[in-house]
């Protein structure tokens, strides 16, 4: 089984390989620097090999990141699966600082139109599409592992910052638990190599006005890590049981 671990800065890629380590005789190969710059470090598990990359800020950097790793993966040794993982805003009460959110489902809550009757989805406007959705299984068995929310995660190209963007939001997706700037991107590029992917965020803001003073970036990564440390076994264990 070997996945790919999309971050979008290096220490969040930090915190997954540190989550990653306790579990018994990890081989570190890495980091190393693919074309284009990306940073990508090996993990290699008991029935799992883990590639972490530093993919940069934003979907279309996401996608970027993540399409080059795909194509530069050599065969037979391809990814199974693509995680997309990070820090992001929480949606209160459901995602409190410090908690995590599985997604099931990965929402580009801002890619479409804006109407005089409201916003529009790309998909609405009939081009391309604007969710993919996890294998069910795979993100149930995640949020179990962690602990963690298993809700609808947003991308968005422009963080939230005010209580009425907060607002739209949640009136567009009420059942959303996280939003973040990269998953959307992940799952393009993944689709596009046709391979599932799984999303988790580490809640480090509430989702409404910018208040750096409130952030709890540090929280949210030691949550990160902690994630990592018990999805090795659920990543190994889908891949086992759905090897093509």
């Amino acid at each position: 089984m070997r996945a790919l671990v999309v971050t979008a800065v290096a220490a969040e890629a930090e915190s997954v390989t540190t989550g990653l380590t306790p579990h018994p005789d990890p081989v570190e190969a890495g980091p190393r620097t693919l074309p284009g710059g990306y940073l990508i470090t090996r993990r290699d598990l008991p029935g799992l090999a883990v590639d972490v990359l530093v993919a940069g800020v934003g979907p279309a950097a996401a996608a970027a990141g993540t399409a080059t790793a795909l194509a530069l993966a050599a065969s037979p040794s391809s990814y199974r699966v693509v995680v997309s993982a990070g820090i992001g805003g929480g949606f209160e009460p459901a995602a409190p600082l410090g908690s995590l959110v599985v997604a099931d489902a990965i929402v580009a809550a801002d890619l479409g139109a804006e109407t005089p009757d409201g916003f529009l989805a790309v998909d609405a406007l009939g081009f391309g599409r604007s969710v993919h959705l996890p294998p069910a299984e795979l993100a149930a068995r995640a949020a179990e592992a962690t602990g963690g929310l298993l809700a609808p995660v947003l991308t968005v190209s422009t963080v939230t910052g005010t209580a009425a963007r907060a607002a739209e939001l949640a009136a567009r997706h009420p059942l959303a638990g996280a939003e973040a700037m990269e998953g959307f991107g992940v799952a393009e590029a993944a689709a596009s190599h046709g391979l599932p992917v799984l999303e988790i965020r580490a809640v480090s803001n509430a989702v409404g006005p910018r208040d750096r003073s409130a952030w709890r970036i540090g929280d949210a990564l030691a949550a990160l890590t902690e994630a990592f440390r018990v999805l090795g076994p659920v990543l190994a264990n889908w891949g086992e049981r759905h090897d093509r």
